[in-house]
């Protein structure tokens, strides 16, 4: 008996259809209207997924401009931060001067 994989019609103990097999059309001599076909085919599949495709690359691009404006924002608000620590620290050295000069006035 052949294999399922060799265009038998139909499979006589499991009683299903052969296998596809997966073509390479550099390598076989393929007719035209089997060119068209396949190219119909991939099209067909390439149009059944277009939407979940188009959905994964909305998420997958708001998610990098989320992590983008996250790492923006924190960019932002450590400065801000780092500014204000040194005006406290400023204003420290000044209080300090202030009651060293109270200190040696009196």
């Amino acid at each position: 008996m052949a294999s399922s994989g060799s265009g038998d019609p139909l499979d006589a103990k499991s009683g299903k259809g052969p296998m596809a097999q997966r073509i390479d059309p550099t390598r076989e001599k393929l007719t035209p209207a089997q060119l068209q076909f396949m190219r119909q085919v991939q099209l067909a599949q390439w149009q059944k997924t277009l939407p979940q495709r188009r959905t994964r690359n909305i998420v997958t691009g708001l998610s990098i401009g989320a992590l983008v404006l996250a790492i923006y924002g924190y960019t932002f608000y450590s400065v801000s931060q780092e500014r204000f620590l040194d005006e406290l620290e400023d204003e420290a050295k000044a209080a300090r001067a202030r009651a060293q000069a109270r200190a040696s006035g009196h």
